[in-house]
């Protein structure tokens, strides 16, 4: 498969790419995160950890990872009809926290809007752009939060 663009040139402000670092256990990690969400008003209606399904499906001896699949339903509402339904493939926006090392994790989220402008999803470019403002916005103000407590 080909892309038809060179992923390498990207800038990461292009598909949103956001991470910081806490200095905390894991579990400390993502009850912050999940707290810190819901506070900048995003709901969080799906939560997994997939090193503990690959840890014992396959024995992958994977260290801590877990998504939070964080969630505004005004915004995610906006961005259907943006999107004629498409961008709902991409739901929800995923907040990572993975164990770097034992009291060190990082939390990482890149921009599913930003992604679906990228994939040329929207039909709506003006409300398209309004929604990658409104998100930018609530991602920026978690990550500020979260960036106070590092």
């Amino acid at each position: 498969m080909v892309i038809p663009f060179d992923p390498n040139e990207l800038d990461p402000e292009e598909y949103g790419e956001t991470k910081t670092t806490l200095s905390t256990d894991h579990e400390s990690a993502v009850e912050r995160v999940r707290e810190v969400c819901l506070d900048e008003g995003f709901g969080i209606p799906v939560e997994f950890s997939p090193s503990e399904m690959l840890n014992e499906k396959v024995d992958a001896d994977r260290d801590p990872y877990y998504v939070l699949g964080a969630c505004n339903p005004a915004v995610a509402d906006r961005a259907l009809d943006a999107t004629e339904k498409r961008i709902g493939g991409l739901f929800p926006c995923n907040m990572i926290v993975w164990e770097e090392s034992p009291g060190e994790q990082v939390v990482y989220h890149v921009s599913i809007m930003k992604i679906a402008r990228l994939l040329g999803l929207p039909v709506d470019d003006e409300e398209m752009d309004a929604i990658i403002e409104d998100t930018g916005e609530m991602v920026d103000a978690v990550f500020a939060e979260l960036d106070a407590d590092a």
